[in-house]
């Protein structure tokens, strides 16, 4: 019928490494910040950083540090057509914009919204508003560092402790993880490092779901009592896992 509502359509699935870009504007009583966020597609990992300019070099430092911070390769950026991001229609003889040389540097292919439908950004659009309304809609900040510190406390939260309907009950950080047992060559680093708080036991950490991260090592016995395999254990009371001794 004419009537009837289009169906809606699901995001196409992409491996992890698909971060949508966007900048928000808060206030404190010490005056205007600016917010660059960035969300992955798939793991919902969120990383954020307060500038007190929103210009382009700010933009591209804010890619860099995001680099830095994910464990996994970014191989996509998807960002609208502001000037922190690409260079104007007009701008027919300017030089390559520095936010497209640094994904240039590092692979990463710099895909922009369509002009005038911001909604193509829609995962990162509704990011910012999670955060505003957890921060800035809510508390009265006396100065920027207030805001630095509660900001820092919230993305922390909800990157490891934030169950997610659309990760099937795992938080950001243990779909990484989870990721990382099947998927080992998409990573720089081992994801278990990044854990927060203190890990002084090189072969614990504390994850606040069922165990996913046996992995295969090498092993020097022949045979090998374990099959080759450190496995985890976990219980259900203390939520921790431990890897099993080396063979």
């Amino acid at each position: 019928m004419d009537g009837d509502k289009p169906k809606r359509q699901r995001f196409k699935r992409y491996p992890i490494g698909f971060f949508h870009i966007d900048i928000a504007e808060v206030q404190t009583a010490e005056g205007k910040l600016y917010l660059f966020v960035a969300i992955d597609r798939t793991s919902k990992f969120a990383f954020v950083r307060l500038v007190h300019k929103a210009g382009k070099m700010a933009a591209a430092q804010f890619l860099r540090d995001l680099i830095a911070a994910v464990p996994y390769r970014l191989h996509k950026v998807l960002t609208d057509n502001g000037i922190q991001f690409a260079n104007r229609s007009c701008d027919t003889t300017a030089f390559e914009h520095i936010f497209g040389r640094v994904c240039r540097e590092h692979g990463i292919e710099h895909r922009l919204t369509k002009v005038r439908h911001p909604w193509t950004n829609g995962q990162v659009e509704r990011m910012n508003r999670t955060i505003k309304e957890a921060t800035v809609k809510r508390f009265h900040y006396d100065n920027h560092d207030q805001l630095r510190t509660h900001l820092d406390d919230f993305i922390a939260a909800y990157n490891f402790a934030r169950r997610l309907k659309t990760l099937s009950g795992l938080t950001p950080y243990e779909y990484i993880c989870k990721v990382w047992t099947s998927e080992p060559d998409r990573f720089i680093v081992d994801p278990i490092h990044q854990m927060p708080g203190l890990n002084t036991y090189p072969d614990s950490f504390a994850c606040g779901s069922p165990c996913h991260h046996a992995r295969p090592i090498s092993c020097n016995r022949s045979p090998c009592p374990r099959g080759s395999i450190r496995a985890r254990s976990c219980t259900a009371e203390t939520r921790h896992c431990d890897w099993y001794p080396p063979c």
